[in-house]
């Protein structure tokens, strides 16, 4: 068989983008109605892979496809300049992207959704921001502070079992609030609760979402004003050290209130509108929105975010939500090959491979230990020492001389 008509990695890798609906949004929209080249989905396919191989610079990503034939097979270009590859990404609306990017999403959605939803809690969403910090002098339209410019990444995440999933990323200049964009981050499901920290803290919307049945966990500030309506019994064994339905500040909604310690010894408040909740899961589920944290961390390293392409707007969205769009991909990919490792090893694996067939990658994959031997054994010296005394009591001294002899088998 002709290996151009092999279906490889990449290709599988990307196939979940669905280009005949793309194309049709692109021609809707008329982007590429003078394009003759370089069109949306050669430039997406350039810059997904640009993310896979972690090109962090233009330059980069133009000499990769000039010198190597099976990336241009690969993205669809047999050559394109650095000045190009500028141009068409700050020209490109970045809504083209958050659109796609939502369209992998609602396929994670149904995909890993029925496996990871908990049956007592319902979905857990955890909710929080990320800024990506810029220089002020280059970056003039991203405000944030008096020295530097940035963009906040305003995400919310569905976590369940190990495995956490974007569920909506806004993405916006840094300066603004984090409670500003809490109201598009809540999904209006009664089987979803909502985590979030005290960036999030406004008595306005937390009595609305109480109206609307809306569940969430947060954290209140040390200096909110409490009111008691009833204490409740702690298990003494537990980290717990009160559980009591409180009022705070301005609601007129009660609330649960858990107080507990954190690993540093300091104590930590909680609130939690439903009532079903116990003081336990309140603790354990504001513990858990640390996993936000770490899907942060995640895409920061072993994405292209840090390191910006372009500095305008459309630029550096393009380039937040291609790298968001790559983590849904990678993620897709995972599940669909059934890959029981990590997410940085599948990653790892489709980046040395993006290149072959797919075949050959699962087959790399699942590959069979080739090592039939028991491998390298600890020694239990007492063991053989006893062994080899009894031999020698009962007189059988011959086996001593046996270099092969082993007196563990």
């Amino acid at each position: 068989m002709d290996n151009h008509t092999i279906k490889t990695v990449f290709k599988e890798y990307i196939h979940p983008l669905d280009s005949k609906i793309i194309q049709k949004m692109i021609d809707h929209a008329k982007i590429d109605k003078y394009v003759k080249k370089f069109d949306v989905l050669t430039f997406m396919n350039t810059f997904i892979y640009a993310q896979l191989k972690q090109l962090d610079n233009l330059q980069r990503i133009s000499d990769t496809i000039k010198r190597k034939k099976t990336v241009q097979r690969l993205v669809g270009i047999e050559s394109i300049s650095k000045s190009q590859l500028s141009r068409k990404n700050g020209d490109i609306p970045s809504e083209i992207f958050q659109v796609i990017l939502h369209h992998l999403i609602q396929k994670l959605h149904r995909i890993l959704g029925p496996k990871t939803a908990g049956k007592a809690l319902g979905k857990l969403h955890l909710i929080d921001s990320s800024t990506i910090s810029m220089c002020l002098s280059q970056y003039e339209w991203a405000d944030f502070r008096d020295t530097k410019s940035g963009v906040k990444m305003h995400t919310s995440i569905t976590f369940c079992e190990g495995i956490s999933y974007p569920n909506e990323v806004i993405l916006t200049p840094a300066r603004p609030a984090d409670e500003t964009q809490l109201d598009s981050l809540i999904v209006l499901d009664k089987n979803v609760l909502h985590v979030f920290d005290r960036g999030y803290f406004n008595f306005k919307k937390f009595d609305t979402y109480c109206a609307e049945g809306i569940r969430f966990v947060t954290r209140i500030k040390t200096n909110t004003v409490v009111h008691v309506i009833e204490e409740l019994p702690i298990d003494s064994s537990s980290p717990i050290t009160r559980h009591a339905v409180v009022k705070i500040g301005k609601m007129k909604n009660p609330l649960q209130l858990v107080e507990t310690v954190d690993s540093k010894g300091n104590q930590i408040r909680i609130v939690c509108n439903d009532a079903k909740v116990s003081a336990q899961e309140m603790s354990d589920l504001y513990r858990n929105r640390w996993q936000i944290e770490l899907f942060f961390k995640w895409v920061k390293q072993h994405m292209v975010i840090k390191k910006l392409y372009g500095k305008s707007e459309n630029a550096v969205y393009n380039q937040i939500y291609l790298a968001m769009i790559s983590f849904c991909l990678t993620l897709l990919m995972k599940n669909k090959i059934g890959y029981k490792g990590t997410l940085l090893e599948m990653l790892r694996w489709i980046r040395d491979f993006c290149s072959h067939s797919i075949t050959t990658l699962i087959s790399k994959v699942f590959k069979e230990p080739e090592r039939s031997s028991r491998g390298r054994r600890r020694l239990d010296h007492e063991k053989v020492f006893q062994v080899t005394v009894a031999q020698y009591e009962l007189g059988d001294v011959l086996l001593l001389d046996d270099l092969t002899y082993d007196p563990i088998i």
